[in-house]
């Protein structure tokens, strides 16, 4: 399964996700720099949803959006996905995500909720249904369940122990997966005191990031339209070299440790 427009356009490789901090600014430009993915986990990211409305208006066609929720209630769920629709003024949602499955969830209560947004899909309130999880065990329990069309999985070059197992499992299942925190929050982007070799750029991140073929686009969420110009520079780049790739290998190798440094890492 691919991730297309309701026109048939393939989604581009990079995403603009929303932040409180993003320039409504960043959509327009975006949108004109060929990116047509654009996510927010809630409706308080106002300058995003500020700046796609005039955009849905006129070339609702062309854009996808995604969104999602943490509520494990249905009718919740519902109340949410119909006040998007009237808040962007449009008929449906292109993805939808029950995010942040974890450990902690029963995954039986999840795969009811997939099912019946799946019911949801058939009646043309959303096209794609999805799940978003930072945990490598549930993200297989996810995929094995057959009900989720999307995955958005932690993935950068810190954390890469998703190519062992999940990666390869979504190709098979034939699930899109979109990559977040390609910058692992900024982080990889401040060098560590063991490196004394060069630091990636944004566009090295979601440049390493789009190099796994399993990686369907990777979100990005930047705060300034100068932000969002850096990590366009990934689109225009392309792919990692081998000696890029294992320069990067070896920085986040580095920059993970023990993988106890601070609470990101203490997922498994």
């Amino acid at each position: 399964m691919d991730i297309v427009t309701i026109d048939g356009r393939p989604v581009s490789i990079l995403g603009l996700a929303g932040n409180q901090k993003i320039e409504q600014d960043c959509v327009s430009k975006a949108f004109n720099a060929g990116i047509n993915y654009f996510f927010f986990y809630n409706q308080n990211v106002l300058n995003l949803l500020d700046g796609l409305k005039p955009l849905l208006a006129a070339r609702r066609t062309e854009i996808v959006v995604a969104t999602g929720s943490e509520s494990r209630d249905i009718s919740s769920i519902r109340q949410y996905i119909d006040s998007v629709r009237r808040n962007l003024n449009i008929d449906l949602l292109d993805v939808f995500k029950v995010e942040y499955v974890s450990p902690t969830d029963e995954l039986s209560q999840v795969q009811a909720l997939l099912e019946e947004l799946h019911v949801w899909k058939e009646k043309g309130l959303i096209r794609y249904v999805g799940a978003t999880t930072h945990n490598r065990t549930v993200a297989l329990e996810l995929i094995a369940g057959g009900r989720c069309d999307v995955l958005m999985h932690r993935y950068n070059m810190a954390h890469r122990t998703a190519e062992e197992q999940v990666l390869p499992a979504a190709m098979r299942a034939g699930i899109p997966v979109i990559a977040f925190t390609a910058t692992r929050w900024g982080t990889l982007l401040k060098g560590h005191p063991s490196w004394q070799q060069e630091v990636p750029s944004a566009a090295d991140c979601y440049r390493y990031v789009l190099q796994h073929p399993a990686i369907r686009l990777a979100l990005s969420a930047p705060q300034s339209v100068a932000q969002l110009n850096e990590n366009l520079t990934a689109m225009k780049l392309g792919a990692l070299n081998l000696q890029q790739k294992a320069l990067w290998d070896e920085y986040g190798q580095v920059i993970y440790g023990d993988g106890l440094s601070s609470f990101e890492t203490q997922w498994s």
